[in-house]
């Protein structure tokens, strides 16, 4: 295993909440996938899970950064799923899927929150061996490839 990038990422839950007061939708379609949408809605407190998937995604960017192109990487590329235990997971899509794909990565992320800020820290691994990236199947189960 070579390790590509490290990321971390805090976010502010006021701020969240208060950007959901003025913009409403609209602020889970441009940072959320449906799926995540639909866990986030489902919350009681909707804007510390909104910010802790924020901060990840925003970790796993600052991750890839060490690879050409990743800049272009974007929040619908990075969803944040759970396993049933609950471990959080990114499943990949658009640049993100290509970029691991093509160099073989592995995403471990760790979330984390209190009353006032969540934060996630993203670490890109290179496999010498397969590809260890998630990504959503057809029937929106998830795997490795």
């Amino acid at each position: 295993m070579e390790l590509i990038g490290v990321g971390i990422d805090l976010v502010d839950i006021a701020r969240v909440e208060r950007m959901m007061d003025r913009l409403g939708e609209r602020v889970l379609r441009r940072f959320l996938t449906p799926r995540e949408q639909a866990y986030v809605e489902q919350r009681a407190r909707p804007s510390m899970h909104l910010a802790a998937r924020i901060a990840a995604k925003e970790a796993a960017y600052k991750a890839l950064q060490a690879l050409p192109g990743a800049r272009s990487v974007s929040w619908h590329d990075l969803e944040v799923e759970r396993e049933t235990e609950g471990r959080p997971y990114l499943v990949l899509a658009g640049l993100a899927r290509e970029l691991a794909e093509r160099h073989g990565l592995r995403f471990e992320l760790s979330l984390s929150h209190s009353d006032a800020t969540a934060g996630a820290v993203a670490v890109v691994l290179k496999s010498s061996t397969k590809v260890l990236a998630r990504h959503p199947r057809p029937e929106g189960r998830q795997s490795s490839v």
